[in-house]
Parts: structure tokens; sequence; C-alpha cells
């Protein structure tokens, strides 16, 4: 995590600040819960929540841990120098420290989705403009990154659309899983403390109680958490991949927004270069690389260890305030991106009428010529396209085979482009619901 990756909001969730807030909402919250139970004097956790509006100083905090190398000791040690150390000593009551760190991570990761959830919407609406703009440009699809069949601009966008929308469902389906708090003592048997307190601190911080959570919430959880992260940075990548090869000078079928006074190189003055999406294909590569330690942490000693603890410390913030960036300016890209119609038409036109082989073939084996002769008579032609340039519907209407099959006129009709888009209307029904 560098600050020229990193957008404030997320930043703030993850910051030292944030954290010992949360801890120390947990810490009272349970206070309270204990006080009702009668487990504690309901003047000690009044006495917590005095606290409310105290600056948690990190460099004290910092100082104490020096000496102490226990973090979780160390924050209830300056909680106690604000509380008071007679009235703080029932803070903490039966809890172990994984009850505070597992608890506040999962509050952390459920506002980071949150946010990312935001983001998504951003793009998802960028997405579906694009897409309602260009769903009749007509460009050609590529398989192998060769000419295909003709497509429109405004199903590539489509495409992405439906895949950001099922990344926002998985989001959505993973934020609810993670979200779950656990205070349930050394080895999570509740021997110390009371279950009801568990229930009460994740009321009140919008988690759920965790089933059963030995000393830990499960890391079951969060390896999900940051699988679809994963997903979602890939398929930013995928955006970003077919963007740039747009914008290649060959085809300069789109391209990124070139503003005034930007350089494209130090060199080269002429040179406009999609860097963004470049930097997107990066930027995945490092969300990405979160999932497999997060997956490794699943397996864990016994009731718990602490080998899971360092990799989050790490892979929380890192992982959710990349893609935070990432989607937006991935958003920002579609939201400005150039779109050139008359390119597409050209690129299609290089070998022309190539792209309506298949329909000629399908047409021939309708007209009682069998496929594998269908096929020869519609390569041989085909192949005069690749080699010499020539049009593919005169050397088809040359072709004496193909003119007795079907004939002139049937050779005419084939090579009307509104063949290849008389579903678009039905694909943007399915996509869009609206």
């Amino acid at each position: 995590m560098i600050p020229r990756y990193a957008r404030p909001d997320m930043v703030a969730v993850w910051s030292p600040e944030t954290k010992f807030k949360i801890w120390y909402e947990i810490e009272a919250h349970a206070c309270d819960a204990q006080a009702k139970l009668g487990v504690i004097p309901q003047e000690n956790a009044d006495a917590v929540w005095n606290a409310k509006d105290v600056e948690f100083d990190v460099a004290r905090i910092d100082e104490i841990e020096a000496v102490t190398k226990h973090d979780v000791i160390a924050f209830l040690t300056h909680l106690a120098e604000h509380v008071g150390s007679d009235e703080a000593r029932f803070v903490h009551q039966g809890m172990t420290s994984s009850d505070v760190l597992d608890t506040c991570l999962n509050v952390q990761l459920v506002r980071a989705a949150d946010i990312l959830l935001t983001d998504m919407d951003r793009l998802l609406a960028a997405l579906k403009t694009r897409a309602l703009e260009h769903k009749d440009t007509l460009r050609v699809g590529r398989s192998h990154g060769i000419h295909a069949e003709p497509t429109t601009m405004g199903l590539t966008f489509a495409r992405f659309y439906a895949e950001m929308d099922r990344n926002k469902a998985r989001l959505q389906q993973a934020r609810e899983e993670i979200a779950t708090g656990a205070i349930s003592g050394a080895v999570g048997t509740f021997a110390n403390i009371d279950p009801a307190v568990e229930e009460h601190v994740c009321a009140q911080l919008g988690l759920t109680p965790e089933p059963i959570s030995t000393q830990v919430i499960p890391r079951d959880r969060h390896a999900m958490f940051f699988a679809v992260l994963g997903v979602i940075a890939s398929s930013i990548e995928n955006v970003a991949v077919e963007i740039r090869h747009m914008q290649r000078t060959e085809v300069l079928e789109g391209a990124e927004f070139f503003a005034m006074g930007q350089k494209g190189s130090s060199a080269m003055p002429h040179k406009k270069n999609p860097v963004l999406t470049e930097n997107l294909t990066g930027l995945a590569r490092l969300v990405r690389m979160t999932v497999i330690p997060a997956m490794e942490n699943v397996a864990l000693w016994h009731e718990r260890d602490i080998s899971h603890s360092s990799v989050e410390r790490a892979i929380g913030p890192d992982a959710t305030v990349t893609l935070d960036f990432a989607l937006n300016r991935l958003a920002g890209v579609v939201e400005k991106m150039l779109i050139f119609p008359q390119n597409m038409l050209d690129n299609m036109n290089k070998f022309p009428g190539l792209v309506m082989s298949q329909r000629v073939l399908l047409s021939l084996t309708q007209a009682g010529v069998s496929r594998e002769d269908a096929y020869s008579m519609v390569q041989r032609n085909a192949l005069k396209v690749w080699e010499e340039r020539v049009d593919f519907q005169e050397q088809l209407l040359a072709d004496a085979d193909v003119v007795a099959a079907v004939g002139v006129d049937g050779i005419n009709a084939m090579f009307d482009m509104g063949y290849h888009t008389k579903h678009v209307d039905t694909i943007f029904a399915r996509v869009f619901k609206d």
C-alpha cells in the first residue's frame, strides 16, 4: 500500500486510529453486556464509556508495546490511563486478544467491502452507459486475435457489465460471510464469559456471532473474501487488456482519454500510451497475490496460532486499498474512453467480406452441399482474400460451384450486416433487465 495507489476513505479504514477506536468500542460494548449480566458494576462500564471522545495516542501505545511486546495489552494499558486503573479493572473481563483482533478485522473488512461495493456501482454505471451508447456500433469480433465475425462495441461493454455485476453479487456474499464477530474467550468455550456478551457486541457492531470460533474466527471466511477480491481484480484486468488491444496503433478502435498537456513518452513526443490500463494490469497482480496467503491462513494449529496474523496485517490493507483505487481508475477510463467507429469498419473491411464465411458455409449446407464440400468451397475463396486482399463477395460470385448451389441473389443476401446484429436487443434485455 503506497500513497500513489491509495484513496483516503479506504486508507482511513486501516489507520491505527480507526483500529484502536474499534478495539475500544468492542471493549466498551462488552463491559455494557457484562454489567447487564451483573458480572461487573455498572459504574465501571459507564467509566469506560466516558472515554468515548478520547483520541488514542498511537505513539503512546507503541511505546507501551515496546515493553509489553503485546499490542492488545499495550492498548488496554493506555485505555486504563484514560479511564483510571481502578475503574478499568473489569475491562477485557473473560476475553482473549483474538476476541478483539478478529472482531475488529472483520469490522474493517465489512467497511472495506461497503466502499468497494460503491466503487462497483460507479463502474457498472459507466459500462452500462457506454454499452447503450454503442449498442449498434459495429466492430469485428476476434478469436485468437484474428478476425472472426461482426459484433458491436455495445456488446463488448455489455459483456463486461455482466461480468462486473456477477462480481458485485460475489462481493455482497463475501461481505455477508465475513460479517461475524467472536467474544468467546480462551479456546472459544465461553468458560469465562457469557455468550450473551458476544451477541450484544456483535449486534452493536453490525455483525453476527460466529457459531463456533475456537479462539479465532475460522479463516475459511477470510479466504473466501480475498478470493473474491482476486476475481474482481482479474475482471478489471480483463477489461483493461481489451482496451489496451483496442488502442494499438494498427487497431485504434478505442483509446484512453489523452489530456491536454499529458506526455506519452520522454523520448517520442508522438506517443499516446495506454498507461492507465497497463497500470490496472499491474494492480490486478498485486490484489491476486493476496489470495494464496489468505488460503494458507485457513490451516492453523489446534484452537489457534498466530501464523495468520502477520499475513493479514499486510493483505487486509493492501488488497482493499489497491482494489479500491483500481475500480475507480477503471471507471474513469471507461467514462472518458474514446471510441472510433470508422476505424472499426475500416478494420473489418481490411479483408473485404471475409467475416461472412460462416454464413456462406451454412447457406451451402442448407442448399444440399455436404459440409466437407461446402467448407472446401468457402475456404478456397477465403484464402484468396487473405493472400490477395480481393473482395470475398466478388470471389464467390465468380465461383461457378457456389453460384450453382445458392445463386447470385443468395450470395448477395449473405452480406447483410444486420444478420449479425439481429439479436442484440435480446442480449441487452438479458444483461440489463430493464
